[in-house]
């Protein structure tokens, strides 16, 4: 029998897919496909965009009988004419066009303050609806249109609207194409709760939500709340708030914009409880973050700061009690609803907020306001100060309880390692920075409590090939292991989490929950990356398996930006050249003239600040950290890839590999 010929690779085999192709191909990539909430969000979100911009006044969602799913609002309604470049009706294009939407203009646009601009939401939800109504009140004008799995079927018709008919809005009515998703039902639950919200965050507009029922009355729900965060957040609570909670809002002017944008800022409601799991909500623009991100932990940022230093003030902390940010954070509920101009999400569903100035941003709000809340309310704010100190006795009684029983025999800590303070495995990390340079500015820009800090001088040696008895001949080999207290070992040894969920086995003496690689950002950089790799992975196989090595990515690039529109000057890191040339081209759409940006490359981490250090690799919050792990071939393959590159007796396979790939490499000189 013949043998099967290969698959033909040529230029007709490159495929490009067109319209909205992509969303059908890979809707994974584009929204959740265990059910069609999220294409349904996507067009409530658009109704709330208009009513946070002070356009609407009512939205109302029906679940029909029929399976489909109807959403309409009071809004200005979308524009009916052509597009000036594109010579298609906008509102066509705004539901077949990935990337068109009203949002992306940040100068004098439509929205000055919106869920996102990925610009691909409805278009997404036309794309995975089977069909899909469009019906608009505009301008004295009706218009409809309709589209069957994305494709235009019905074009646009315009009339006028009769007497008494509504002067404005906008009316969406869609049926979710079971072939996308795991079931067409929608979860009642999370989409009451997504509507609620809607109308916590925008007191005075009413949410209505009508389910259509054969044969009976449908049912009606209807949410207005006037008193805002607070009233939401008292009834949901799991108990009694300690003390009243804390409210504000704060929104910059026209006269803040040395930091913010006009109009940015926050409301929130916080309350403390010392039972129950706490409660927890945020939203930027309206959308709700359920993963958090940087918005949160401005939050947290804020309430720690105000709290630790009214403690201080009133000197009511005990001798030897350490406050940390967690000991207040443990026991705050809150619902946060933050206003940024330009949000960075982590993926297209908007689960978790990435833009760093947000951190900022929150906390700037919230400090001064709690400072002063607590100025007002001394009896409240001591009774706070005593919940936070006992959550921070108990977690140093936990900690201590931990390190009497490790302490025993543990070796003399090398000498240039800045240890940390805590010993809670969970926070504790210790990265491993390159040269004396970075490791000083790596000592001054991390948090002490919870960040450890050893400096490595030059390159370690290339441990492949070295015997485990051999290690220790090298002195930087030989304080790293001592400094994360777990000594070489193979990959078969013994090795997980004793009942009480501490690390065991070889792993007994582990004194950081992360180990972190922090090289420079170029070439060199990632030499002494995969030198540390090679080690870990073949010396301390145990760490790489469960979880506990890292890679810091420090920026290439430092953007300083000019002001343009209502976006203040800012200071913009960039990882690569990739992103160094997305950023600049962001730069352009928003307004700033070419060349009046000043592009900074750091030659090593050595020429960060500390400030800068802790702001772009250091703080958890807004750093890029990646796990080290094993893919699906598990160590072996792993092995095998790593010798080809470090084994001495290799060169030829390595020749060979540069030699075929070579050319697809740019060299950093």
């Amino acid at each position: 029998m013949p043998a099967a010929r290969p698959p033909r690779y040529e230029e007709a085999s490159i495929r490009v897919l067109k319209g909205l192709e992509p969303v059908r191909q890979r809707p994974g990539m584009y929204t959740r496909t265990d059910h069609p909430l999220h294409i349904v969000q996507e067009v409530i979100d658009n109704a709330a965009d208009e009513a946070l911009a002070g356009y609407g006044r009512r939205i109302a969602l029906t679940l029909h009988a029929d399976g489909s799913v109807g959403v309409e609002d009071d809004g200005r309604g979308i524009p009916l004419g052509l597009h000036p470049e594109e010579g298609v009706p906008v509102i066509e294009l705004v539901f077949t066009r990935l990337h068109a939407g009203g949002k992306f203009e940040q100068s004098g646009g439509a929205y000055r303050f919106s869920g996102g601009l990925h610009g691909v939401g409805v278009s997404v939800t036309n794309a995975l609806s089977q069909r899909l109504e469009v019906t608009v009140w505009r301008d004295g004008e009706v218009a409809t249109l309709a589209f069957a799995g994305g494709e235009l079927v019905q074009p646009l018709a315009r009339r006028k609207a009769a007497a008494g008919e509504r002067r404005s809005g906008t009316r969406v009515r869609l049926w979710p194409d079971p072939k996308y998703f795991g079931g067409v039902e929608l979860p009642r639950p999370e989409l009451m709760h997504l509507l609620r919200s809607k109308a916590v965050l925008m007191p005075g507009v009413s949410v209505g939500l009508t389910i259509e029922r054969t044969g009976q009355p449908p049912a009606v729900h209807e949410w207005l709340y006037r008193g805002g965060l607070r009233d939401y957040l008292l009834q949901a609570l799991p108990a009694e708030a300690l003390i009243p909670p804390f409210e504000g809002e704060h929104y910059a002017g026209e006269a803040e914009t040395e930091n913010n944008a006009p109009g940015e800022g926050a409301a929130w409601c916080v309350a403390f409880t010392d039972e129950g799991a706490p409660l927890r909500e945020s939203y930027v623009n309206l959308i709700p973050t359920v993963a958090g991100g940087t918005h949160e932990a401005g939050l947290k940022d804020g309430l720690y700061a105000a709290v630790k230093g009214f403690i201080e003030m009133h000197a009511l902390c005990p001798k030897g009690v350490k406050l940390m940010s967690e000991d207040v954070y443990s026991r705050a509920s809150f619902v946060l609803s933050a206003r940024v101009l330009d949000p960075q999400f982590q993926g297209q569903t908007k689960e978790r907020l990435n833009s760093r100035d947000a951190l900022r941003l929150v906390a700037g709000c919230v400090r001064p306001a709690l400072e002063l809340w607590l100025g007002q309310h001394v009896e409240a704010g001591r009774r706070l100060a005593e919940l936070v100190i006992g959550q921070a006795q108990a977690r140093q009684r936990a900690a201590q309880k931990v390190e009497k029983r490790k302490g025993s025999g543990v070796a003399v800590l090398p000498g240039k390692l800045t240890d940390c303070e805590s010993r809670d495995l969970r926070l504790n990390e210790v990265f491993l920075v390159e040269g004396d340079s970075a490791g000083g500015s790596a000592k001054m820009g991390r948090d002490k409590q919870t960040q450890a800090v050893l400096p490595l001088r030059g390159k370690v040696l290339n441990a492949w090939e070295v015997e485990r008895d051999r290690l220790f001949a090298n002195n930087e080999i030989h304080d790293i292991a001592v400094a994360i207290g777990v000594d070489p070992h193979g990959s078969t040894d013994a090795a997980g989490a004793d009942a009480a969920g501490e690390p065991a086995g070889v792993l007994a003496g582990l004194r950081y929950g992360k180990v972190c690689i922090l090289a420079d950002a170029d070439v060199d950089g990632a030499h002494i990356q995969v030198l540390l790799l090679t080690l870990f992975l073949r010396h301390f196989p145990q760490l790489v398996e469960h979880g506990h090595v890292y890679v810091a990515r420090p920026p290439l690039y430092r953007i300083d930006a000019p002001a343009r529109g209502r976006r203040p000057a800012a200071r913009i890191y960039a990882l690569d050249d990739a992103e160094l040339d997305a950023a600049l081209d962001k730069l352009r759409k928003e307004g700033a003239r070419e060349g009046a940006w000043t592009i900074s490359r750091f030659k090593g981490l050595g020429e960060m600040n500390a400030e800068q250090l802790w702001e772009t690799t250091l703080n958890p919050d807004t750093r890029r950290l990646l796990r080290v792990g094993f893919d699906a071939g598990g160590p072996a393959a792993a092995a095998g890839v790593v010798h080809r590159l470090m084994g001495k007796g290799e060169a030829a396979a390595r020749r060979e590999l540069m030699e075929r790939h070579g050319d697809a490499v740019e060299v950093d000189v």
